[in-house]
C-alpha cells in the first residue's frame, strides 16, 4: 500500500479482514461538562462535507445520539451513504465480562440508530467493575477494578462480529503482550484489525508499529496533533508539540501548518490519524494534508524527534495489573 498515492477522495487503506479504514478520521470526544449540546452533529455534517468520511466515537462520550444523527442526516440529504461511513464505536472497561459485551454494542448502535458499526475495539486492556457508573470508585476515590480476562472478552467480540453488528474488530492502547495474548488465543476466530494508541512526531511508537506491522495490524493515532494541556490526565512535562522548530519549517516549506506536517508525517508511515477538533477551521485544515508528500529526508528528521513521552498516561490507573503502558510498547 503506497500511502503516497492517496488522495481526499481515495484515501483508505486495507484492513486484515478484507475491510478498509479511512487514513484520516474525526476524533468525535468532547467533555461532556462544557462542551455546547449540538457541538458534536454540526461538526460531524461539517466534516462529512469537507470529505471526512471516517468518525471515531465511544459510548462514554457522552455524545453518539449528535455523531449518529449528524451521519444520518448526511445520508438522507444524499451527500452519502451509509456504506461511505466508517464509524469506530468502542467497548468501555465497564463491560469486559463476555456477557455484558453484546449489550455494550447494541447500546452504542440504539444511541447512533445505525444498523451496525465498521469497527469495534476494546479501548482499554483494564476491566472496571460493572454498573451503572463508568469511573467506579470506592469510598476512598479509588477506581474499583474487576478481574476479567481478555481472551473470553474477545470471544464475545467475536460473537457480535458473526452476528453482524459490527465489520471489522481491534484493540486500543494494547502493548505487544497484550496483542500476543489475542492473537496466540486458542481457536482465534477474529484477528484484531487494529490497535489505537498515542502517535505523533513527539511518540513515534517504532517498535509497537513494527510488531503491528509483521502481524497485518494497522495502527490508529490518537492525539497526532499533541492533545490539551489538562493537568489532570495530561504529562505537561511535554512541551507543545505544534510549537516545534522542525514542523514549524517544514510546514513553512509547503505552505502547511505544523499540525498539516505532523499529519502527514503519520499517514505516509500508514498509520491512521484521527485528530479531535470541534473547531471548524482546524477540521477542514486538518483534512488538507493530501496535496503535498514529505520527502525521505523530511521524514527522517521527524522521526529523530521522538522524545519516547506520552502526553496521555493515564497514571490514575497505573496500579491496575493490566495497566497498558508498564512496558516498553
Amino acid at each position: 500500500m503506497n500511502c503516497l498515492m492517496l488522495t481526499a477522495k481515495n484515501h483508505s487503506i486495507p484492513l486484515s479482514d478484507g475491510n478498509r479504514i479511512p487514513i484520516i478520521g474525526l476524533g468525535t470526544y468532547g467533555d461532556p461538562q462544557t462542551t455546547p449540546k449540538g457541538t458534536a452533529r454540526e461538526c460531524v455534517k461539517l466534516a462529512i462535507d469537507v470529505g471526512y468520511r471516517h468518525f471515531d466515537g465511544a459510548l462514554m462520550y457522552y455524545n453518539e445520539h449528535e455523531v449518529g444523527q449528524a451521519i444520518r442526516e448526511k445520508i438522507t440529504d444524499g451527500t452519502v451513504r451509509r456504506e461511505d461511513i466508517f464509524y469506530c464505536g468502542k467497548l468501555w472497561s465497564t463491560f469486559h465480562p463476555p456477557e455484558l459485551v453484546r449489550l455494550a454494542l447494541e447500546r452504542t448502535l440504539k444511541t447512533l440508530q445505525l444498523d451496525y458499526v465498521d469497527l469495534y475495539i476494546i479501548e482499554l486492556p483494564m476491566a472496571f467493575k460493572p454498573g451503572d457508573e463508568f469511573f467506579p470508585k470506592d469510598k476512598n476515590g479509588k477506581c474499583i477494578y474487576h478481574e476479567t480476562d481478555l481472551c473470553a472478552t474477545w470471544e464475545a467480540l467475536e460473537a457480535c462480529k458473526d452476528a453482524g453488528l459490527t465489520k471489522s474488530l481491534g484493540v486500543s492502547n494494547f502493548n505487544q503482550r497484550q496483542l500476543e495474548l489475542i492473537l496466540n488465543k486458542s481457536g482465534l476466530k477474529h484477528r484484531p484489525v487494529s490497535n489505537q494508541v498515542e502517535c505523533h512526531p513527539y511518540f513515534t511508537q517504532p517498535k509497537l508499529l513494527e510488531f503491528c506491522r509483521q502481524n497485518d495490524i494497522v495502527v490508529v493515532g490518537y492525539s497526532p496533533l499533541g492533545t490539551s494541556r489538562d493537568a489532570s490526565w495530561v504529562n505537561l512535562k511535554c512541551p507543545p508539540l505544534l510549537e516545534d522548530e522542525v514542523l514549524v519549517s517544514i510546514g513553512k516549506k509547503y505552505n502547511k501548518s505544523p499540525a498539516q506536517v505532523a499529519l502527514r508525517f503519520n499517514i505516509q508511515r500508514g498509520v491512521v490519524v484521527i485528530p479531535k477538533s470541534f473547531n471548524p477551521q482546524r477540521i477542514t485544515k486538518n483534512f488538507q494534508i493530501f496535496d503535498f508528500s514529505l520527502t525521505d529526508d523530511e521524514m527522517k528528521l521527524m522521526e529523530g524527534l521522538n522524545k519516547n513521552i506520552r502526553f496521555v498516561e493515564l497514571l490514575m490507573w497505573s496500579d491496575h495489573p493490566e495497566y497498558p503502558f508498564h512496558d516498553d510498547y
